[in-house]
């Protein structure tokens, strides 16, 4: 999950502190462990790494792990104001499927520790939700508060009609499933092979009455700016990722890198974790900037584009591009 190892904004602590002190759980037990005092919950200029958020989420565990649907009630919460801008560019999207692309594309600005993608079918979305790299212990919340997190932006995007036709979740059925079903309005799939949100591809196409093309436009500006600057790297990090900028076509692996700045991997892979990021992530990093870059520039086709990034086949580079942005690299130039 190298998306959800980005910097975030502290809302989400300070929605989830709230959640448990409505369980009588103290907000200094909430925050144990995080570094982040009570009175910075309400900063919203800050940004916490998400390791103090999974902090954070240990504790509620620990302490309110027994409560049935709990990252149901955590991620209804979950308003699209609390995106900030990325909310506000949700409301002004022409419909529910063009936010969904905004939120695939801008994906580091949410507070997701899952991944997402979306495909189509004739009648419907449908939303895959990977929880893979997720701690077993905390797997169950994440999930349950990342799916809740988007039926509750999709209910404030359309007030009126419900455009859930059904939601699957991997894990087995608790003992009580009454919160999944008033949080949710419809009775989940438990054991199924895939966490999945199926949308209703008639009601997410239909206009939205606040849609405004300016305001989405300039949203989205805020949105890059925001992610740029999330994006920029310092110490270790900001060494590997330049070492990995000056050999894209071959792609340096973490055992040279770390043979290069005369380290194991171990220490490698510890120092990167101390810093809130990993191996794996910054060569997303890079190989993203590249592919953009390439996009944007001479014409070069898909194949040489993949070919100049280190890809043996260019399917695995429409694949990753795709896990990036939410489109193919094809429609992402089309677009530009």
């Amino acid at each position: 999950m190298p998306h959800s190892w980005f910097g975030r904004s502290v809302t989400s602590m300070r929605l989830m502190a709230e959640l448990a002190a409505d369980h009588g759980m103290p907000m200094s037990e909430s925050l144990a462990g995080t570094k982040i005092r009570e009175a910075q919950l309400s900063d919203a200029t800050l940004v916490v790494t998400a390791h103090q958020e999974m902090r954070m989420i240990e504790n509620l565990m620990q302490r309110l792990g027994h409560i049935s649907g709990l990252g149901i009630q955590a991620g209804s919460r979950y308003h699209f104001t609390a995106f900030g801008a990325l909310g506000f560019a949700f409301a002004s999207s022409r419909n529910a499927r063009s936010a969904l692309d905004v939120a695939l594309q801008y994906f580091h600005l949410t507070f997701a520790f899952t991944s997402f993608t979306a495909a189509d079918t004739a009648v419907e979305t449908r939303v895959q939700v990977d929880d893979s790299g997720i701690p077993e212990a905390v797997v169950r919340f994440a999930v349950e508060r990342d799916i809740a997190n988007l039926v509750t932006v999709a209910r404030d995007l359309y007030v009126v009609q419900s455009m859930l036709r059904s939601i699957s979740f991997r894990f087995p059925a608790p003992a009580d499933v009454e919160p999944y079903e008033r949080l949710l309005g419809l009775k989940p799939i438990f054991g199924a092979q895939s966490n999945v949100v199926a949308l209703d591809r008639d009601l997410i196409e239909r206009p939205l009455p606040q849609a405004n093309e300016l305001t989405l436009s300039a949203a989205v500006d805020q949105c890059r700016t925001l992610l740029e600057r999330r994006r920029v790297r310092t110490g270790l990090a900001s060494t590997v990722r330049n070492r990995l900028v000056m050999s894209p076509t071959q792609m340096l692996t973490m055992e040279s890198v770390a043979s290069d700045l005369c380290m194991t991997v171990r220490t490698l892979r510890r120092r990167l974790t101390e810093e809130g990021t990993t191996f794996a992530e910054l060569r997303d990093e890079v190989r993203m900037a590249l592919a953009d870059e390439f996009l944007a520039g001479p014409r070069l086709s898909i194949e040489q584009i993949a070919e100049r990034l280190g890809y043996a086949q260019t399917s695995n580079f429409i694949s990753a591009f795709k896990r990036w942005r939410g489109r193919t690299p094809h429609a992402s130039r089309l677009n530009r």
